[in-house]
């Protein structure tokens, strides 16, 4: 059984910084790529990022692009989140993911979820 766990979450000032952590657990987590979600109140939970087992490849939605950068430590077995430029339309709880399979940017393709950690930007 895998267990992710995020932290890292708070409050944070429009403009400012935030970095998210996700522990995995097990050892196969290097071979696997990973994804952060967010849901915010009342909508869908969407897409943020994806980087692939070697760390070789990263993948945004748009909103985010040139803002969030993802990174993974597999010695560590931990996958960052470093969002930048916060904007109050970013506040929500942040969700990490282990790919199974699918396309990164679909829910479905992922088989093992965190809890969540929230994000709260105020303007």
């Amino acid at each position: 059984q895998v267990q992710l766990v995020e932290s890292g979450g708070g409050l944070v000032q429009a403009g400012g910084s935030l970095r998210l952590s996700c522990a995995a657990s097990g050892r196969t987590f290097s071979r696997y790529a990973m994804g952060w979600f967010r849901q915010a109140p009342g909508k869908e939970r969407e897409f943020v990022a994806a980087i692939t087992w070697s760390g070789g490849y990263t993948y945004f939605a748009d909103s985010v692009k040139g803002r969030f950068t993802i990174s993974r430590d597999n010695a560590k077995n931990t996958v960052y989140l470093q969002m930048n430029s916060l904007k109050p339309e970013d506040t929500a709880v942040y969700y990490c993911a282990r790919h199974g399979a699918g396309g990164y940017y679909y829910n479905p393709s992922y088989d093992y979820w965190g809890q969540g950690t929230q994000v709260t930007v105020s303007s």
